[in-house]
């Protein structure tokens, strides 16, 4: 894995990423048998919201919207003295929401050590019962307010038990464990995370709202107002990220009008998960802001429309140095040997919601076949052609799906690639 820019040119903007596969709105989800159900382009159904996908639930309109932001304004340019406001940030029950709430600072932490830890009803976040609900935050990552603005923060938290034991959604506590026996081999990773924007009914952005914009051809990487849907929010996002101290290195509009992707890294280790998670909670505010939804469906439309991934780029030391290329052929060997674990890490629902993406169609593979190559979108392991060429760098694994977690994703390549585990089944370290 080289440079942010090589890997956002080669592995998703530059080459469309997930194109087809990676649009996925949260509009009638074909479940049926885990096979997407055909759909004429040309003369589709009208889309229906699927409801058991990202928390997209129906509504006429959005409130948020219709407030008048430049009211606020006045108020967010009031001094607030030597005061902090740091908004913690967690993952909930679901496993791929968030959650945040906001306290108050005597002074402006340094670092994250200066940050103490707080608690939450974990009962009305789908973490825990109502007997016993208090659940703890333990800040893990501090990163700047761009709505609010210096000095004040986000904190990404980790989510402990009343026995103070990791969360079920906490897979980051597992992941920094598996990420500190490897450091000597500086494991950089780079993902590619495709979204859609929906209206607030559940509508594709932009989209007419009696049928279907024209075929999917135009769009990718697409200029003007026939093409492009929802750039202001997009650059919005971006600026955001970029004050806020994320690693975010790009961004492109997708195959499916309404689908956007940015692309965050490189980034060593646990880092990866952190940045962009942020990112994510970054993107929803935004969208709050614009009174739009961004929706990490896999497959948010049926048919024949792109599906939506986390394209997840992946290299060590040994791979980026001369000769690398055959580490990485190693790699994708121990990789071909554990795809049934993989496809289970790689969305949030043990493979479910990848079953309507990987389809062996809009640039996927086929959920149930390993396969690899180079240049191949429609692999599942994909090695780019300047490496094949310079014979060192990283390889793409194009299974994630966009409602993955970061940290699972990350933690199960270095388990296969780095600590050579085999089976179905993650060693435990701990014993």
């Amino acid at each position: 894995m080289q440079t942010s820019a090589q890997h956002s040119e080669e592995e998703t903007g530059g080459g469309g990423g997930e194109r087809e596969e990676e649009t996925e709105l949260h509009l009638e989800v074909a479940v049926k048998h885990h096979k997407v159900e055909d759909m004429n382009q040309t003369d589709p159904p009208k889309p229906k919201i699927n409801k058991t996908g990202f928390g997209v639930k129906k509504m006429a309109t959005s409130a948020s919207s219709k407030l008048n932001k430049a009211v606020k304004q006045q108020y967010m340019a009031l001094p607030q003295g030597d005061m902090v406001q740091a908004m913690y940030i967690w993952i909930d029950g679901s496993g791929e929401g968030l959650r945040c709430k906001t306290r108050t600072l005597d002074s402006e932490p340094k670092t994250i050590e200066d940050l103490p830890e707080w608690n939450f009803d974990g009962s009305s976040t789908y973490q825990s019962e109502g007997s016993n609900s208090d659940m703890f935050l333990i800040p893990s990552a501090m990163f700047r307010d761009p709505f609010r603005k210096d000095p004040n923060k986000l904190v990404l938290c980790e989510v402990l038990k009343y026995n103070r034991k990791p969360a079920e959604t906490n897979l980051r506590h597992s992941c920094k464990q598996i990420m500190s026996m490897v450091e000597n081999n500086h494991p950089w990773f780079g993902m590619e995370q495709e979204y859609t924007l929906l209206g607030t009914d559940g509508h594709p952005f932009g989209w007419p709202s009696n049928g279907f914009p024209g075929p999917q051809g135009p769009y990718y990487c697409g200029v003007g107002a026939d093409k492009a849907y929802g750039r202001d929010i997009v650059e919005a996002h971006y600026r955001a990220c970029l004050y806020a101290g994320v690693q975010i290195c790009g961004t492109n509009a997708e195959v499916m009008p309404a689908q956007w992707e940015f692309q965050v890294g490189p980034c060593e280790g646990i880092n990866m998960g952190d940045h962009l998670w942020i990112a994510r909670f970054i993107l929803h505010r935004v969208c709050e802001d614009f009174g739009v939804v961004a929706s990490f469906d896999p497959k948010p439309i049926s048919g024949n429309w792109n599906g939506a991934g986390c394209h997840t780029n992946f290299s060590t030391k040994e791979m980026r140095d001369d000769g690398g290329l055959k580490v990485i052929e190693e790699a994708i060997e121990k990789l071909s040997k554990r795809h049934r674990y993989h496809i289970r890490a790689y969305d949030p629902r043990g493979g479910l919601d990848n079953a309507r993406r990987l389809t062996g169609h809009h640039e996927t593979s086929n959920i149930d076949e390993f396969s690899a190559g180079v240049a191949n979108r429609g692999a599942s392991i994909r090695i780019p052609r300047s490496v094949g060429q310079d014979k060192k760098g990283y390889f793409e694994d194009r299974r994630p799906s966009a409602n993955c977690d970061p940290y699972i994703v990350t933690e199960a390549l270095v388990r296969t690639c780095l600590l050579k585990e085999e089976g179905e089944e993650p060693t435990d370290y701990s014993k």
